[in-house]
């Protein structure tokens, strides 16, 4: 089957909210892929931030396929032994402590945490929430209604909950916004859909503080930067603080739908029987192949890599001279070139055609998140190619001097 008759297959069987993606993905191994037509790309998405070990990555696979062929579902109704081990490794990884729930997805781990929080807040009189203006949380109704980006949350309102949005970054402006009356603070380490965007150093110190100080919990929604992401475990393990609640999905089932919420102290405790629940949540597949992603990244040092890897790329990238390029940010193998504004698209397809995915998240960024198992080698061919991706979208987005002036209403 031609890419070209599956895209026309895709626009006809699914609903249009994703359009039609310009590239059919047909295999993969390591960091790269292989589209219908035969074309080779450097998978510097993986999925949005997902595939931490690549594609193909051969204890992951087996890891999967011997569960399956064992015992591949249970419900909740039942324990399955792989579920148990993953709660345990999650906790040890999070210094010893924490209560776990296992969910599918990032967004479900978010409702979890925030029907924790609406718990806490009816038991001690709490009747809002702060959450981060650009911020992403999902888009269920309950995680949407802690996303701060106006052109998603908006056409779906109003919500069940008074949700209060203050700027990224301002410690000062989370102060005035948190009281007693709060109930808990959304926040991500980094605003990965506004573009990886970072805050100041010490924000998630003070955050901490704000909410010790008025006994707001704090929830850090770790969905893109945890799992050996940013070069820690966990990206708020960076500033030395923990949350009272966390949530984890995207890298840590290495390509598999899994998410989890991790309650701290009182908060892993708030749920009652019955008080919230899932039927493919623990699923023993999904936890196999997270305790695959976990167990390697230990056995091959990752998180050095990611460190080392990372600083090779932002820096190469960074040191890229050119008009379409303002910068790059983030940390190890999360970041983001900073365009002159509406360059991104362009910067994505150019970058496509010289066979390197990227994603404009943003029209004025590109986020780079690849397999946690980039090579330095793979990391310099983008570099040393980016100069000339920047020139092809810079010729792209020029007018054509042909073209039919626009017509004058």
């Amino acid at each position: 089957m031609s890419a070209g008759d599956l895209r026309k297959r895709y626009e006809a069987a699914f609903m249009p909210n994703y359009g039609v993606p310009p590239v059919v993905l047909t295999s993969g191994h390591g960091c790269v892929v292989w589209d219908a037509d035969g074309n080779e790309y450097l998978d510097l998405i993986a999925g949005i931030a997902v595939s931490s070990l690549g594609h193909a990555h051969e204890e992951l696979g087996e890891a999967v396929a011997n569960q399956v062929m064992s015992l591949a579902h249970t419900s909740n109704l039942f324990i399955n032994e792989q579920e148990v081990v993953l709660a345990e490794k999650l906790r040890e990884l999070l210094g010893g402590e924490g209560r776990v729930f296992l969910a599918n997805s990032g967004t479900e781990a978010n409702e979890c945490a925030l029907k924790l929080a609406i718990k806490y807040g009816k038991a001690n009189e709490r009747t809002y929430f702060v959450a981060a203006e650009n911020g992403f949380h999902g888009r269920s109704m309950g995680a949407l209604s802690l996303t701060g980006k106006r052109s998603i949350r908006e056409p779906f309102g109003p919500f069940a909950i008074d949700v209060r949005f203050v700027p990224y970054g301002d410690a000062e402006a989370l102060r005035a916004a948190v009281t007693d009356e709060c109930a808990a603070v959304f926040l991500e380490p980094a605003q990965g859909e506004a573009g990886v965007v970072p805050p100041p150093d010490g924000y998630f110190a003070a955050v901490r503080q704000i909410c010790d100080a008025t006994g707001t919990l704090f929830v850090a929604d770790e969905i893109q930067s945890a799992i050996g992401r940013t070069g820690a475990w966990f990206a708020h393990q960076h500033e030395g603080v923990r949350p009272d609640i966390l949530t984890l999905a995207k890298g840590l089932g290495g390509g598999l739908p899994i998410g989890a919420c991790v309650g701290f102290g009182p908060a892993g405790e708030l749920f009652a029987k019955g008080d919230h629940g899932t039927t493919f949540g623990g699923n023993p597949v999904a936890a196999a192949a997270a305790l695959a992603v976990l167990w390697t990244i230990e056995k091959e040092n990752l998180l050095d890599n990611v460190a080392a890897v990372g600083t090779l790329l932002k820096d190469g990238l960074a040191a890229v001279e050119h008009p379409l390029l303002t910068g790059v940010r983030g940390r190890g193998l999360w970041l983001a070139a900073v365009l002159t504004p509406g360059a991104a698209p362009a910067v994505e397809a150019a970058a496509r055609e010289a066979g390197f995915l990227v994603n404009a998240v943003q029209p004025d960024a590109i986020r780079i998140a690849p397999p946690l198992i980039l090579t330095p080698q793979q990391a310099r061919s983008f570099v040393d190619a980016f100069p000339a991706i920047l020139d092809a979208a810079a010729g792209a987005m020029k007018p054509n001097p042909e073209a039919e002036p626009p017509k004058e209403n």
